[in-house]
């Protein structure tokens, strides 16, 4: 998720007289660069951190389990009795922060190389020989269902057992696409033994460049970095360790610079995963790529797609890469499990699109319609761009339209500048407090609008998904304990509360022979509601509960993220007409239950729940065919659920509209936009709510508070 953008006070002088410790321990036998990135960090998460685990022998193990799980996800390197060798060193993580020789990590180091080579063996000589198909045997997929192998006997067996697996997922597909062709072109089709050795081929190219990369490009730096990511990331879930290069990419990301057709990517057991979208980037604008999604192929246009499991990200992106115009067609397992191919046309990163829009959406009323990708703030510019300032202008565009009430989108909005929400609470509130900011030592500090106009008092509703995080998560905190607005969607929001900054890890050490050292991110700050409550872990609970596909996704999923907690209650007074929340979610609850559309989405979430469960999967293949087609035919009926849902009748400003003028590609950005959303099964149901609390509220708002 993005982070927050804020200016936050660092306790500088307390860390630098700790690194000056480290430094002055160890002057006598100068450091290696690692040992002084270790000590560095370890000293930054002691006395910097917001609430810092105590560094001993119990935050050791859980580093020293979380790193061996980086390395070896899928339990299919490192032996039983390694393991158990290991083990005395599990408890020397805490001593090497503190400056003791990295024991730990150079003894893992050493031998999952030795693992992996061993392993890079394996594979050609089992990918070597025909499989039987017809056997009756399972393998178990899930990592935390199996245990590592007892013996190198035992590893070579779960070995074959996966690739066994993956080499049927190839065949199934070859038998598919051969009995599609034409029927009359028989001479020209393979034989089920010859498809079951391409398909042996097929999945040895990907573990060829699977272990190409392990063997030739994961060298001792990357497997570092990961060591001491094992150790942020147990610290918290958004403390981060960035080696220089992806430091260096971090600031570009944050910066806005986006390239490509517009997807973070990440790579997670062997597979690219797509993070996140960049709004009004080619993928966007496409709209079938959505987080999550797992790219499985990559074709240049109508060129034979090459399969990128096993890549790195780096890897994937040249490939996926490619010059404005052309076309990147990529084969992807979608999070609902349907695989599809989605054609996207390389293009620039249009920047403008990741502003504030509005529109105007018809029908019983004439409601306006604000959608907010991120709460963005151009820091290095004070003439910048800036969401609060914006959207008040979209607010003002819709009054001169006279709406009779406003959506405000923050769905997939994961935050971004504290300063500008405070500023956008303030656009519907009278003066007082909107978040509560509280630092590892000190009472907490009250944020407050102190601006006591209200530039829209009518109605007012928020969308919101579990990938709303962050700032957006205070923005409808802010509006549901002043009992403002409805907040509509996911059962609860994200539950990012917690504020980072970045800190140069050369700004504490100087010694130009080691090189740059990277950076930390930091976790400095907790966000609380002005009602006292925490939006870390549990978010911000919805008033109309939407079925959401993209379950268990949330801070919540994290074992290590921070808890839940509260403080007093900031002093504020509700909203002088408060929303009746019971009345819209009993009118929702009613039109949900007889919604087609929903119904046919919480039985693909259940379905999707099932097909998770599954523990050990068929080699039979006439058995793996079976459970396919079914699998396949329950998430069919989720791709009607558009074609149950009416078409919105939204459009743009006129004075949008003009200020487009003739531009070409710009009216073209603009209509896909609209249809969008024109089919939104969660805008529609928003619409309903929204015009249930125009009927509700328009008597005593008219005249009074409406255009404030």
């Amino acid at each position: 998720m993005r982070r927050m953008k804020v200016i936050i006070p660092v306790m500088l002088i307390t860390i630098s007289m700790g690194v000056l410790a480290f430094s002055k321990l160890r002057k006598e036998d100068p450091p290696g660069k690692n040992e002084v990135i270790i000590g560095l960090v370890g000293q930054i998460l002691k006395d910097g951190h917001y609430q810092p685990k105590a560094i001993d022998d119990k935050f050791s193990k859980e580093v020293f389990e979380k790193f061996l799980k980086n390395l070896d996800s899928e339990k299919k390197f490192f032996l039983k009795s390694d393991i158990e060798n290991l083990k005395p060193l599990s408890t020397h993580i805490d001593n090497e922060l503190m400056g003791e020789p990295l024991d730990c990590f150079n003894a893992i180091n050493d031998l999952i190389k030795k693992r992996v080579a061993e392993a890079a063996a394996l594979y050609p000589e089992i990918l070597a020989k025909p499989f039987d198909f017809s056997r009756e045997e399972k393998v178990t997929l899930d990592p935390d269902k199996v245990d590592y192998p007892a013996d190198e006997a035992a590893r070579k067996e779960a070995w074959r057992k996966v690739l066994k697996y993956r080499t049927l997922e190839k065949y199934s597909e070859l038998i598919e696409a051969r009995d599609k062709q034409d029927k009359k072109d028989t001479a020209k089709a393979k034989t089920d033994v010859q498809l079951e050795a391409d398909a042996r081929a097929k999945v040895k190219q990907v573990y060829d460049r699977y272990f190409d990369r392990l063997k030739n490009r994961q060298d001792d730096n990357e497997r570092f970095s990961t060591y001491v990511n094992s150790i942020t990331a147990t610290m918290d879930p958004h403390t981060d360790f960035f080696p220089p290069d992806e430091k260096r990419a971090f600031e570009e990301q944050m910066a806005g610079k986006f390239f490509g057709i517009g997807a973070q990517l990440r790579e997670e057991d062997g597979k690219i995963r797509i993070v996140s979208i960049v709004t009004g980037s080619p993928s966007w604008k496409e709209g079938n790529l959505k987080a999550n999604d797992v790219i499985l192929k990559v074709a240049q246009g109508d060129k034979e797609p090459l399969d990128i499991t096993g890549y790195a990200v780096e890897d994937a992106v040249k490939v996926i890469r490619g010059e404005k115009g052309t076309v990147v067609k990529l084969t992807v397992k979608s999070v609902d499990g349907t695989i599809k191919d989605v054609s996207i046309v390389r293009d620039e990163i249009v920047l403008d699109e990741t502003f504030a829009k509005s529109a105007i959406i018809g029908g019983q009323h004439k409601i306006g319609y604000i959608y907010l990708p991120e709460f963005y703030a151009d820091f290095q510019d004070r003439n910048g761009a800036r969401c609060a300032e914006d959207v008040a202008k979209e607010i003002t565009k819709l009054k001169a339209e006279n709406v009779e009430g406003i959506i405000l989108d923050l769905r997939f909005n994961g935050g971004g500048s504290l300063q500008d929400v405070v500023q956008m609470a303030g656009l519907f509130i009278p003066d007082g407090p909107v978040v509560q900011v509280k630092s590892r030592s000190g009472e907490p500090m009250v944020l407050r609008d102190r601006d006591k106009s209200v530039q829209y008092g009518g109605p007012l509703a928020i969308m919101v998904n579990e990938y709303s995080a962050s700032a957006s998560e205070i923005m409808a905190a802010a509006m549901q304990d002043y009992k403002r607005a409805v907040i509509i969607g996911s059962n609860s929001t994200y539950g990012k509360g917690t504020v980072q900054r970045m800190f140069s890890l050369d700004e504490f050490y100087s010694n130009k022979e080691l090189g740059p050292l990277g950076a930390i991110k930091l976790t400095q700050q907790k966000f609380y509601r002005a009602n006292g409550g925490s939006t870390q872990l549990k978010g911000v609970n919805s008033d109309i509960v939407l079925p959401d596909p993209y379950y268990e996704v949330a801070e919540r999923k994290d074992k290590d993220a921070m808890n839940w907690d509260e403080i007093p209650k900031a002093n504020f007074t509700p909203w002088v007409d408060p929303v009746p929340v019971a009345a819209l979610k009993a009118n929702s609850d009613k039109r949900l239950a007889n919604n087609e559309a929903f119904k046919t989405m919480n039985e693909n979430i259940a379905t999707l729940k099932k097909m998770d469960a599954q523990e050990s999967y068929s080699l039979n293949y006439q058995t793996y065919k079976t459970e396919q087609k079914n699998n396949a035919n329950a998430l069919k009926r989720y791709d009607s659920v558009n074609d149950k849902v009416k078409e919105l009748e939204i459009s743009s400003l006129k004075v949008d509209l003009d200020k487009i003028g003739n531009d070409t590609s710009k009216l073209a950005r603009n209509k896909d936009w609209l249809k969008f959303r024109q089919k939104d099964i969660y805008l529609d149901e928003a619409v309903n709510v929204m015009n249930d609390l125009i009927g509700m509220t328009a008597s005593k708002v008219n005249g009074r508070l409406a255009n404030k």
